[in-house]
């Protein structure tokens, strides 16, 4: 059965065009007549220009209590755990013992022995039943609540979010990046998250699901989306899709997965491979693994961000040659909406991995093939 988000009638009532994803029912883009943009590309450059609100309740929430909460976080994660503040944030995979990525995940340190984490939707279930395994086997005394259905995500992102959200909070403006507060509307508490996954400023809420419809309501009370010029509008998945790419950020399934080794991936600040030479010796699991691959002096591959000199689409899976034999494939791929041409993530092999390389990309079908160019990830970055 399709799951629904505590935002489905919200996502209705706008007009969106409802797709299944992860198995949930969720807003692949919004009609303009209900106050939508009026395509996932209006979508994408609103969020970019002013700002957009989205639906992100389908990624899962896991809390964490006890006296060996940190001993096992810092067993599961691959960055360090246990000099977070109160209120910090901290992006960290999950490996598995190959040193392959079994999720990338956010954590907050909610106080000394409480702890929030967000994977994701389609690893929700995988990860649990992972972390039970790790717990069980270290004799860990601590819990795990899978609160995902308690409650709902919503992510406002933009260049004129948080001066919109300070028409309504002094705090929450005054948050650092990847730092987060709790709030209170009425009865409940909110927490409230400068993260995001679009390259652009902006909160993440995480609130209890029966309090979603009012919160709507509060947030968007004052704001006709139907304006040209309103300051924030709701944006679908696809939309997320493409900020993400022209963000450089990983996804899982895409950029990320068991099969691939975690150092390939760009995101090798997320790895803290001298982990055990803390006080507290702590290891996660696929450290040695890792050891092993820096050692022998790196992957034999690495993601690199392409554009494109083709119109054609650049999918997934497409292969990218260099003179004409094959050196890897494309991960991920979109016509930029904010740069005006096709971008696209790929693996390819390390000897080919400079910057302003000239790379092809095999459109199959007989189609011929794309010319490409290595530049620097990401492909957008936000002004100032």
């Amino acid at each position: 059965m399709t799951l629904k988000t505590p935002l489905h009638q919200y996502h209705l009532d706008m007009g969106a065009d409802m797709m299944e994803y992860a198995g949930y029912d969720m807003p692949k883009a919004y009609k303009p007549a209900a106050g939508g943009p009026g395509s996932p590309k209006a979508e994408h450059l609103q969020v970019r220009s002013s700002g957009g609100i989205l639906d992100v309740s389908h990624m899962g929430r896991l809390q964490f209590k006890g006296m060996h909460v940190l001993r096992f976080l810092e067993k599961v994660c691959t960055r360090k755990i246990r000099d977070m503040k109160t209120g910090q944030c901290r992006y960290s995979l999950v490996c598995n013992e190959q040193g392959g990525v079994k999720d990338d995940v956010i954590v907050m340190r909610q106080d000394e022995d409480s702890f929030m984490m967000v994977v994701n939707a389609g690893n929700r279930h995988k990860i649990v039943e992972h972390f039970k395994a790790v717990q069980a086997a270290g004799g860990m005394k601590m819990t795990m609540d899978d609160i995902t259905e308690k409650t709902a995500m919503v992510a406002v992102q933009g260049p004129r979010v948080i001066e919109f959200i300070g028409k309504f909070s002094r705090e929450i403006p005054t948050l650092k990046r990847y730092t987060f507060t709790v709030k209170n509307l009425l009865i409940a508490k909110l927490t409230v998250a400068r993260t995001g996954y679009t390259g652009e400023d902006g909160v993440e809420v995480i609130l209890p699901a029966g309090m979603t419809g009012m919160a709507m309501k509060m947030i968007m009370k004052d704001i006709d989306t139907k304006s040209p010029t309103a300051e924030i509008k709701p944006a679908g998945l696809v939309a997320r899709d493409t900020l993400r790419i022209e963000a450089g950020m990983p996804l899982y399934g895409h950029e990320l997965g068991e099969e691939i080794n975690a150092l390939c991936c760009g995101v090798d600040f997320a790895i803290a491979l001298e982990k055990d030479k803390t006080d507290h010796g702590d290891t996660f699991i696929g450290m040695e693994a890792l050891k092993k691959t820096q050692a022998e002096g790196g992957p034999a591959t690495k993601l690199i961000g392409m554009k494109i000199d083709s119109p054609r689409q650049i999918r997934q899976g497409m292969v990218i040659l260099n003179d004409g034999k094959p050196t890897g494939s494309v991960t991920s791929g979109c016509l930029s909406p904010t740069l005006g041409y096709n971008i696209a993530m790929g693996f390819v092999a390390k000897a080919h991995t400079a910057e302003g390389t000239s790379l092809q990309i095999d459109l199959g079908e007989g189609k011929g093939a794309a010319n490409a160019t290595i530049v620097k990830l990401p492909f957008y970055k936000k002004p100032g």
